[in-house]
């Protein structure tokens, strides 16, 4: 043995040991318990590897703090794995303290010692040999280690330094979540190949990580191609059935085929075996939204809530609904509900936006929809509030990016698209505007939704408007109760003058849905050929639905300044006036 320990390298183990003997800490034991116990024997490095493995965060970072300076005025105080070791809790101590940079620091000294160690020494990780050494099982790993970097770049919005952290893993070594980390950070960078690449890994290691085929089907990989890398593990599980049938859904849903993935989620959602899940349910109230049939969404999100108390997932765009309705107390509890759960999701902030926006305070919007997007980059309708509140600031440009932004994003999402269109209308960009238009109408197909949004910047030129009225009849033809088409239809019919027209397709549209702004144009319509009493009552019903329609409210007042021919020669009196008036603010409250 002795032969062994000499030499340079022997002097630096026997140092170590010394060292180690010396720092060992006996604990005494108890009356009856034996003399000599694995505790009695811990050396203080060991205390602060068992702290940590219990999660005494701040424990182990006083101690380790301590140690580690103790180490700097006497380098020999610990051996090169103990240093090592202390560093590396001593940053995962910091990490759990959010100060990512400073633990960046810390994990980077590690790794340096690390180096170091291997140069020195023959103690390596344990690689599952029985005859490692307990210090070589205690080392933690390198590559962990080196994933803790990656997260921290990650929560400092520092991505190229993640993905470079991790690259240097080799390919063998790499984790699934460091597979799943690095797929997500290149779809991030815009770099497709190689994150289909890592998605695929992960998939091979772990046939039934949902969120990698997601993110596989987001990037076009072909449904069918998907199905076939999780084949083996469905057919040797029982109940798994259902699998396949989850990855054609939602293989239509990154097509942007909302009707057959719609059909598809509702035929795995009234199996019994998966009849009220959370996750289908907020499924389906997305592509309802994206499909335009906004009724449906919210009665979906209303389920969903309903089964999950705390749910966040989707209620960005449940609040933007209700916000929409004109349900704007309903958004404030939503709101408030959702702080409650938790502020550290872009959801609570974007839903109080939304009801600031639709309040018209547009700069508290603004800094609602910003602290979102500090929050969740990625949130697409953090990114709409925030353009929508630019562009009625009169900030277009601004506004532009952020709806371009929300368009790579999810470039499926049609209202991406009608944002920026908004924007080039508003700026008189018509060209612009026709392009974008254009184009969505031949990526995402010609449905009622790609026919009224070309049919709208159509409706800014006056060459165009028989081209509008064509696309926006073509519209209504599919779904002839989308209400923007049917807005957009009497909008022209109202230039044109024809007024009765206008009023038969509004209430062919109302007869089987009650919506504000419908009630509000009829009304308008109604008040063109002398229907007052019943544009009236059209009045009060939208402001029952939204009693913040300032448009409805002008037209009622409008209509108190101005009597009626039929009703010039004769005058009621303020008796009668005052029971009419008293009528329809109570129908409006109703």
């Amino acid at each position: 043995m002795d032969s062994c320990l000499r030499g340079p390298l022997g002097g630096a183990i026997l140092e170590s040991q010394r060292a180690e003997e010396a720092l060992s800490l006996p604990t005494p034991s108890p009356a009856g318990a034996p003399r000599s116990t694995p505790a009695s024997r811990m050396s203080v490095v060991e205390h602060v590897r068992e702290m940590a493995a219990a999660g005494l965060h701040s424990n182990v970072r006083l101690l380790s703090g301590l140690l580690l300076t103790m180490s700097g005025n006497n380098p020999e105080l610990f051996s090169p794995s103990q240093k090592y070791q202390l560093l590396v809790y001593h940053a995962d101590s910091l990490f759990h303290d959010k100060e990512y940079r400073n633990a960046v620091s810390k994990y980077t000294m590690a790794l340096q010692q690390k180096k170091a160690l291997s140069k020195t020494s023959k103690v390596r990780p344990s690689t599952g040999n029985a005859a490692a050494t307990p210090q070589s099982q205690c080392l933690p790993s390198e590559i962990e280690v080196k994933y803790k970097m990656a997260e921290c770049y990650t929560m400092l919005k520092q991505d190229k330094d993640a993905i470079a952290i991790l690259d240097g893993i080799p390919s063998r070594q790499r984790t699934p979540k460091i597979n799943m980390m690095l797929a997500n950070l290149y779809k991030k960078a815009g770099q497709e190949r190689s994150s289909v690449t890592s998605y695929k890994e992960v998939l091979r290691q772990c046939p039934l990580a949902l969120d990698a085929i997601l993110g596989l089907l987001s990037l076009s990989v072909k449904g069918a191609e998907v199905a076939s890398m999780t084949m083996n593990v469905i057919q040797s599980i029982p109940n798994l059935d259902w699998l396949s049938v989850w990855i054609k859904a939602y293989a239509f849903v990154h097509t942007g085929d909302n009707t057959r993935a719609i059909n598809t989620i509702c035929s795995l959602e009234k199996k019994s075996l998966l009849r009220d899940n959370v996750d289908l349910l907020g499924s389906l109230a997305d592509l309802y939204f994206r499909a335009g049939d906004n009724k449906n969404s919210i009665l979906k999100f209303e389920q969903a809530q309903m089964l999950d108390p705390y749910l966040i997932k989707g209620m960005d765009v449940y609040g933007y609904l209700l916000a929409r309705d004109g349900r704007l107390e309903d958004v404030e509890n939503l709101g408030c509900r959702l702080f409650n759960i938790s502020d550290q999701h872009a959801e609570p902030w974007v839903v109080s936006g939304c009801h600031s926006f639709y309040s018209k305070r547009y700069s508290r919007a603004l800094y609602l929809g910003a602290k979102a997007i500090q929050l969740n980059s990625n949130s697409v309708q953090a990114l709409l509030l925030k353009g929508a509140a630019l562009r009625n600031m009169g900030r277009v440009q601004e506004a532009i990016i952020h709806f371009r932004e929300a368009i790579r994003l999810a470039p499926c999402r049609l209202d991406c698209y009608e944002g920026l269109i908004d924007c080039y209308l508003a700026s008189n960009s018509i060209r612009e505007a026709m392009v974008m238009a254009n184009n969505v109408y031949k990526t995402l197909g010609a449905n009622a939704q790609t026919l009224t949004l070309l049919a709208t910047v159509c409706l800014e030129d006056p060459v165009t408007q028989e081209k509008a009225k064509t696309l926006l009849d073509k519209a209504l033809t599919q779904r002839p109760d989308y209400i923007k088409a049917v807005v957009k239809k009497a909008e022209l019919l109202s230039r044109e003058q024809k007024y009765e027209d206008g009023i038969a397709l509004l209430r062919n549209a109302l007869a089987n849905q009650s919506d504000c702004v419908l009630h509000r144009i009829l009304g308008d319509f109604l008040v063109a050929v002398s229907e007052y009493q019943e544009a009236m009552d059209q009045y009060s019903i939208a402001l029952s639905l939204d009693p913040n329609d300032q448009k409805s409210l002008e037209g009622m007042q409008k209509m108190e300044k101005e009597e009626s021919p039929t009703d010039a020669t004769q005058e009621e009196d303020v008796d009668d006036m005052e029971v009419k008036w008293s009528r329809h603010l109570n129908m409006a409250q109703e």
